[in-house]
């Protein structure tokens, strides 16, 4: 039988060669495809086509069915989308989880040995309590994955009412079909099909078939896609706040984790990584269902509302996604959102999809007073007005304009740290978010922009006696001349950064200076006491008082991010502790390997940045 007009099913969904899936929690992601068909004027289309409204007497039919084999599948403790076909007998002998012993292949091995190894020293002399024999060989799979999947037919598999992609059920019960040692149980009638936790571990397929709207018999036979295996929604790390000043930490937490006590608040700042920033040229260790923005923006929204904090600060936010979905969800836990896009004259793509600052804070602890959006291409204009030569202008706004900006906010805390001595005086605080110029070779930008930045909180603060946050993505490593200005409040003139500067716009040497007295929240772990700041000391670097690591790629593993706050009117309390969990202190010092082990290690898959910075000040 011919296809209909509008339709060939031939081409429906042939664009998807592999789709991936993750059971969560809610907020679960959702996970589906955009089918194909063809228009009449033989153009591509990923329009619906309902049965309520079939065109030409046609409808497209959907159904998604979990594939539960009769053997029990072992799946790779470092790709747990794959099946693994190789076990580590050592794992097995030092009476490790089994599910660290699975990998998909021998490459997979050999580059997860370094780390492996290490599990096998702590691992040597423990006790093995998993219980039965068959147990140790083949673990048991639960929320936590232990490596092992059992294909034996449950209860709830062929008694649950079916509603997934609609609110109400769209048929009463699973349907199930046996073949070749396989059962399929049928789990989903819709276009979009969320995984629950049943189907972890299986193999899901999509099937679509055109049919006739008025006999509701199938046009010709349906196209088949078949997922990877569903794997667990990772869970962020927990956090893990360490007193750096005496603070009884424990006393001042609530039932939430939230700090309870009057006068202090929590901060947070990460660089979320752009979804037009997260390809596969540029991340090609990690796979794509893992990159793509639907799976990491639930992990993302879970991970920043799951930290409490207070105000929050967001570098890489597209524009989109801030309407769309960070404004609107963080909403619901009580955030109010500004944002600062980046300028576009140098950006050619969709102005939706340029990324910028986001700032964030609770209604119920701060309230906004002011916002002050600092654009670098405006000061690049009016530099190269006054101090560039007219035969260089040009050349100079092509070396200074790159489009990025800051976002500084000032509010007003609802709550007061003050005696009764001065009841009446507003509580006012400055939160400065910006995103630095990522091109390494452009060290004057960097500097210039980071001074620029500091010239105008200067003036702020002379306008008002006011504590300062300084927060961002500042693409700069401990030790450079931004990161010296920021934290010593000067440059050294003989700095080996200060040597480019083709545009003269950095000299005197003498005029980057500041005077606001910036400390980096970071070394309070070098010169605090306090229960836990021995073990932090050692993945601190004592030479710039910075952490080893808060950004790490396959090509680059070092600090870029900073909190930088005013000692004299802000006193920091508690630190988050800012590393991965798993990861011994000669590990992190001698790490340079693929993202793979790092998410092993720090079981957040989405996580190409990881970034630990939750802070925790107290206004004095």
């Amino acid at each position: 039988m011919a296809d209909p007009p509008g339709l060939c099913s031939d081409r429906i969904a042939n664009r998807f060669e592999d789709i991936s899936c993750s059971a969560a929690a809610p907020p679960a992601p959702s996970v589906g495809l955009d089918l194909i068909g063809l228009q009449e004027d033989k153009t591509l289309t990923t329009d619906d086509v309902p049965e309520s409204a079939p065109p030409d007497g046609h409808f497209l039919r959907y159904k998604w069915y979990r594939i539960q084999s009769d053997r029990k599948v072992a799946i790779c403790s470092i790709h747990p989308s794959e099946q693994a076909t190789l076990q580590c007998l050592g794992c097995v002998k030092a009476k490790m989880p089994v599910a660290k012993s699975y990998h998909c292949s021998p490459k997979c091995f050999s580059d997860a040995w370094q780390h492996h190894r290490v599990l096998h020293d702590r691992a040597a002399s423990a006790v093995n309590e998993n219980g039965s024999e068959e147990e140790e060989i083949f673990g048991r799979f639960n929320s936590t994955g232990s490596g092992v999947i059992s294909a034996s037919l449950t209860g709830s598999a062929s008694s649950t009412s079916l509603t997934n992609g609609s609110t109400t059920p769209v048929y009463p019960a699973a349907v199930t079909q046996r073949s070749g040692g396989e059962t399929w149980f049928e789990v989903g009638r819709s276009k979009i099909y969320t995984p629950t936790t049943d189907d972890i571990g299986h193999v899901l397929k999509f099937e679509c078939v055109v049919t006739d709207a008025e006999t509701k018999l199938p046009v010709g036979h349906p196209s088949t896609i078949l997922t990877s295996r569903v794997i667990p929604v990772p869970s962020p790390s927990p956090r893990r706040l360490i007193p750096v000043g005496g603070a009884d930490m424990m006393a001042q937490l609530d039932s939430d984790g939230r700090i309870s006590s009057s006068g202090t608040f929590t901060v947070l700042s990460y660089n979320i990584l752009s979804d037009s920033y997260a390809s596969s040229e540029l991340y090609s260790y990690c796979p794509s269902w893992a990159l793509s923005w639907p799976y990491r923006r639930q992990n993302l929204l879970r991970e920043i509302v799951g930290y409490r904090a207070d105000i929050v600060c967001l570098q890489e936010v597209q524009s989109d996604h801030f309407d769309d979905f960070f404004a609107p969800e963080l909403d619901k836990h009580g955030y109010q959102a500004l944002y600062k896009r980046k300028t576009n004259e140098v950006y050619s793509g969709n102005i939706r999809t340029i990324d910028g600052c986001a700032t964030f804070f609770r209604r119920d602890r701060f309230s906004h007073v002011k916002k002050y959006e600092v654009e670098f291409n405006k000061a690049a204009q009016s530099l190269t007005e006054i101090a560039v030569q007219t035969t260089q202008k040009k050349a100079a706004l092509n070396r200074l304009v790159k489009d990025n900006v800051a976002l500084i906010v000032v509010l007003e805390a609802k709550f007061t740290n003050h005696g009764a001595d001065n009841p009446g005086k507003r509580q006012l605080l400055c939160v400065a978010n910006t995103h630095v110029n990522v091109q390494e070779e452009l060290k004057d930008v960097k500097i210039w922009q980071v001074h620029t930045l500091l010239k105008g909180l200067e003036k702020i603060a002379a306008s008002a006696d006011i504590p300062m946050l300084v927060c961002g993505d500042f693409n700069s490593v401990p030790g450079s001349a931004p990161h010296s200005l920021l934290a010593m409040g000067k440059i050294d003139s003989l700095h080996p950064d200060l040597v480019v500067d083709p545009l003269a716009i950095l000299r005197p040497h003498s005029k980057l200076t500041h005077q606001l007295p910036l400390v980096s929240a970071y070394s309070a772990f070098l010169r605090g006491v306090g229960l836990g700041l021995e073990q932090q000391r050692r993945r601190m670097d004592p030479t710039t008082n910075e952490p080893l690591f808060t950004n790490c790629t396959k090509d680059f593993i070092g600090t870029l991010d900073y909190i930088f706050y005013t000692a004299d009117s802000l006193t920091l309390c508690w630190l988050n502790s800012g590393v991965c969990p798993g990861l011994d202190d000669d590990t992190l010092r001698s790490w340079r390997c693929s993202r793979e082990r790092v998410r092993e290690a720090d079981g957040y898959t989405d996580e190409l940045y990881i970034v630990r910075n939750g802070r925790t000040c107290s206004l004095l």
